[in-house]
């Protein structure tokens, strides 16, 4: 078992850009997942990846080919031996990570996004929020919907749930700014914000302390030769 080099106190959040991929921080069966992904696809999923292990080698004080992640495409990513939960999202250039010894998940989306606001949440939000969303002027509608949608999707990550089966069981109260779970009345703690124009959430134990940094990396990353263009 790798061990962390410093402890974990508080769960730890990474925001920078989803650029290069560096095909020797790779594992070969990473490296053959990304082979079977469209070229857009495969490109994304190589950058995160390789992103994910040098981050996570700097807190487990490993080398990043070392960390023992699996991360299959389409699932969320894990450690082989749980010591730490970790989640990622990326959009567009983005790509937020986290990291923690209690269940965590984040969120990130383009904070200037085109949203059809109003038939969102009529379609996905329960009636109380619907309602809260309803008195706000049209000018803050869009960004108030968008920050419950970033919200719920990262507590949904946070349970390994998905996105389709459970974003409806999630209510974001606008005026207590807080996160329930309609299910079974449970409020986990969240932090968001907005950071060069993202708009970010992480959800869990522990997220309301959660440490952001703001990439880039140190040193650019090189893409493997599939991954260029």
């Amino acid at each position: 078992m790798v061990q962390p080099e410093r402890p974990v106190a508080v769960p730890q959040l990474w925001l920078g850009p989803l650029r290069g991929a560096c095909a020797t921080l790779l594992q070969p069966q990473e490296l053959a997942w990304g082979r079977a992904l469209p070229p857009t696809q495969r490109r994304r999923y190589w950058q995160s990846r390789a992103a994910l292990r040098r981050w996570l080698a700097s807190l487990l004080g490993c080398a990043a080919e070392a960390v023992p992640l699996h991360s299959p495409p389409g699932a969320p990513p894990r450690l082989a031996d749980d010591q730490l939960w970790i989640s990622l999202s990326h959009s567009g250039d983005g790509l937020l990570l986290g990291a923690s010894r209690w269940p965590i998940g984040v969120d990130l989306e383009w904070a200037e996004r085109p949203l059809a606001a109003a038939p969102l949440m009529r379609r996905f939000f329960p009636p109380q929020e619907v309602r809260q969303l309803e008195l706000l002027p049209a000018a803050a509608l869009p960004a108030a919907v968008l920050t419950s949608w970033v919200l719920k999707e990262a507590a949904i990550k946070s349970r390994r749930g998905t996105l389709a089966a459970e974003l409806a069981c999630w209510g974001w109260d606008h005026q207590r700014q807080r996160l329930r779970d309609q299910r079974d009345g449970s409020s986990p703690e969240a932090r968001w914000g907005a950071c060069d124009g993202w708009l970010w959430a992480a959800v869990g134990q522990g997220a309301a302390a959660a440490e952001l940094q703001p990439g880039p990396w140190e040193a650019a990353l090189q893409a493997p030769a599939e991954a260029r263009g």
